[in-house]
C-alpha cells in the first residue's frame, strides 16, 4: 500500500489515494482540485523516500469537497465572587478533502484514487391536477 506524509495548515498527515480527511480551511472552492507540494515522505509497494526536510518536486492532489464548521467549543470565564461571567463559542473551520493522485518527484503517478462517483439524485415528477382528474375520467369510462 502506497502512500505519502504531506504537511499542512502546520500539521502533519499520512494520506493515501482516495482517503477523506479533514485539514485546516483552504481558501479554495469547492471542486477544485488542490495541490500539496510540502511532501516529506514518499512510500511506494518497494522503495520509501524521505526528504530532508521535504522531496522537491514530489506532490499530491486533492479534490476539495467542502468547507465544514467543527463542533463548538465553550469557553466560560468566572470570577468567583466578584458576579463576573462571560460565556463564548468557537467552531473552527476545516475542509473536507479526498485525495486523488500520489505523484513522485519525476511526476509518475505512484499512486491513483479510482473514479470519484458523485450521487445524483433524480427530480421529482409533480402530477398537476388537470393530469389527475384526467386520469380518474379514464378510470371512470373504462368500468362502465
Amino acid at each position: 500500500m502506497s502512500f505519502a506524509i504531506i504537511e499542512t495548515g502546520g500539521k502533519q498527515y499520512k494520506v493515501s489515494a482516495s482517503e477523506i480527511l479533514e485539514i485546516e480551511k483552504l481558501n479554495a472552492k469547492v471542486g477544485e482540485t488542490v495541490k500539496f507540494k510540502n511532501v516529506l515522505l514518499l512510500n511506494d509497494n518497494k522503495t520509501t523516500e524521505i526528504g530532508s526536510p521535504s522531496i522537491s518536486g514530489a506532490t499530491v492532489e486533492a479534490k476539495l469537497l467542502d468547507n465544514v464548521k467543527d463542533r463548538t467549543v465553550l469557553i466560560f470565564h468566572k470570577r468567583r465572587r466578584k458576579h463576573s461571567r462571560k460565556k463564548n463559542g468557537h467552531r473552527q473551520r476545516h475542509s473536507k478533502i479526498q485525495i486523488t493522485k500520489i505523484l513522485s518527484k519525476d511526476g509518475k503517478i505512484i499512486d491513483e484514487a479510482k473514479a470519484i462517483v458523485t450521487k445524483k439524485v433524480a427530480p421529482k415528477v409533480v402530477a398537476s391536477k388537470t393530469t389527475t382528474k384526467e386520469a380518474i375520467a379514464k378510470k371512470k369510462i373504462v368500468k362502465k
